[in-house]
């Protein structure tokens, strides 16, 4: 797999994790997003601190939970493919990206009566790209057959962290319109921005690895 990070340092993780939570305040979750980060890294996080980490491909999920188990806990970020939510479900505190009927169906076979989830918005209208219309969020959620806790989006990339801000003002307008509280947006190159507009989880890779 390509991009993988390795030789990860504990002591730049901690300085960076805890700039992050100065910024951040109490009220905001840092996840710490390891797509790229192997098993047998994941130590250095522990040490530094992480509490929480986010995955995006079932197979590492199981493969990091079996050695690391309760070391942090887990949510799953990646896009979500129907046929995988059987077995994300148990691994995870937190669903961050479901979007489609499939998902739907899925959850509704095989959650428990606790899970909670978030819902992904295509904030930006993006051709292609995943996550629920603004227009058609209220009923999606109404049809989802568990609790919907908050709401997350990936805005269109940029280099300029300034360019997410409206996509992050809308979905915490969405949010407030629905009466979810739990925000999960922002990423290494915006995730200040995102806590400006109210996000309550951002999503780390190299802000805190590099």
């Amino acid at each position: 797999m390509a991009g993988l990070i390795h030789g990860l340092d504990a002591e730049r993780i901690r300085r960076n994790l805890e700039r992050a939570r100065e910024r951040a305040g109490p009220e905001v979750e840092i996840l710490a997003a390891t797509k790229y980060v192997p098993a047998d890294e994941m130590g250095a996080l522990a040490e530094a601190g992480v509490t929480l980490v986010g995955e995006n491909r079932l197979q590492d999920l199981e493969a990091k939970r079996e050695r690391w188990a309760d070391a942090f806990s887990w949510d799953f970020i990646g896009n979500l493919q129907s046929r995988k939510v059987k077995g994300i479900l148990p691994l995870v505190r937190l669903i961050h990206s479901v979007a489609s009927d499939s998902v739907l169906a899925q959850l509704e076979r095989h959650a428990a009566p606790d899970t909670e989830v978030l819902v992904e918005v295509n904030a930006a209208g993006e051709e292609g790209k995943g996550g629920v219309a603004p227009q058609e969020l209220g009923e999606f959620i109404a049809r989802c057959p568990v609790r919907v806790v908050g709401l997350m989006t990936m805005p269109p990339f940029s280099t300029d962290p300034e360019a997410s801000r409206p996509f992050f003002a809308r979905l915490a307008e969405l949010a407030a319109a629905q009466g979810l509280k739990r925000l999960s947006m922002g990423t290494s190159q915006d995730w200040e921005v995102a806590i400006d507009e109210g996000a309550t989880i951002v999503r780390l890779g190299t802000a805190l690895y590099a």
